[in-house]
């Protein structure tokens, strides 16, 4: 059961490593997406762009305002 356990951390492991990612040889890159001026490298490929991991705005919390007053917001009355 052991070794069942190493051998799947192992190969999980390997899963993740995108370092020197190069196409194959005697195979090309992807044809260049519509629209674009000339086809993007695999460096360029594999980047997420700001779409898919957008950067985090706390702009809210720095300007924030004073409410006014709510003449709606009366106490209970029984």
């Amino acid at each position: 059961m052991k070794r069942w356990i190493i051998m799947a951390a192992l190969a999980l492991a390997g899963c993740g490593s995108a370092n020197g990612l190069k196409p194959m040889a005697n195979a090309s890159l992807p044809p260049k997406p519509f629209g674009a001026s000339e086809t993007p490298t695999p460096a360029q490929l594999i980047t997420p762009n700001s779409q898919a991991r957008p950067e985090r705005s706390d702009e809210l919390l720095r300007s924030s305002d004073q409410r006014r007053g709510d003449q709606f917001d009366l106490p209970p009355t029984s």
